[in-house]
């Protein structure tokens, strides 16, 4: 372990303590510490020799962000922020002790959920009975079989299911972003049309899963839906001026807090 950089995970409300035996990143696993700031605190530990973005790595982080915020509100930091020393943590923490004190607020009760959408690729036969333009292009290929016409007729069957799968997400996103108090669309994930966050208070769990059931069912002919969560609320937390350890890129250099 580095005894001098740190290691951040998020912050919380100062005063708070620790789920037992709680660990951190590393092997062996990192001890974990809140360093009080004010009315805030970060959760820290040293920083392993060799951190990486490995699998058992960014599951530890993300479980106990999660062991943090099933008790009370927790701003996450992505993988891989680490910190020169606990004076550059205390100092970058004091800065934006206001914003984080309201983010907090924003975070209480409350989780994040993630959905993906992917086209039903299963359902073709769907989509050819509601496409004239992909009947005639079946009907061409069936009855002078081509090379270029199977080409043209894979991009519009590909492009025809991705539009049906976009189709039926805006018509079930009214319903669940009502019952939740923040949405926002993440990166483009290939395959998917979209990637999708919720902010859902924790009352309302069970009603927003619920929901994204009953539109999966509904528009099974034209969409798969995946949902992922609770989460930590990663989304709806602000990540200025740092970039966590990409995975895939074990040579990448962490983020420095403050820097």
């Amino acid at each position: 372990m580095d005894s001098s950089r740190v290691y951040v995970y998020g912050i919380v409300h100062a005063g708070r303590s620790l789920p037992p035996d709680v660990r951190g990143v590393g092997r062996p696993a990192a001890a974990v510490r809140l360093l009080p700031v004010g009315e805030l605190a970060a959760v820290v530990s040293e920083v392993p020799d060799d951190l990486r973005a490995r699998r058992r790595d960014l599951m530890a982080h993300q479980e106990l962000l999660t062991r943090l915020g099933d008790d009370a509100p927790v701003l996450p930091m992505r993988f891989g922020m680490v910190a020169e020393d606990a004076a550059t943590v205390e100092r970058a923490v004091e800065a934006a002790a206001a914003a984080h004190l309201a983010a907090l607020e924003r975070l209480c009760d409350r989780t994040e959920m993630n959905l993906k959408a992917t086209p039903a690729q299963s359902e073709i036969e769907a989509l050819v009975r509601a496409d004239a333009g992909v009947r005639r292009l079946l009907a061409d290929v069936r009855s002078r079989p081509s090379y270029e016409g199977n080409v043209r007729l894979g991009q519009a069957v590909a492009e025809g299911l991705a539009r049906r799968a976009r189709e039926a997400v805006e018509e079930a996103l009214p319903g669940l972003t009502a019952l939740a108090d923040g949405f926002v669309r993440g990166p483009d994930v290939p395959g998917c049309v979209l990637n999708g966050s919720f902010l859902v208070p924790k009352a309302a769990g069970e009603r927003f899963r619920a929901e994204v059931e009953r539109c999966a069912a509904v528009h099974a002919e034209r969409v798969e839906l995946r949902l992922t969560g609770p989460l930590p609320c990663y989304s709806f937390v602000p990540q200025e001026g740092a970039e966590p350890v990409s995975a895939g890129r074990p040579g990448a250099e962490h983020a420095v807090v403050g820097s």
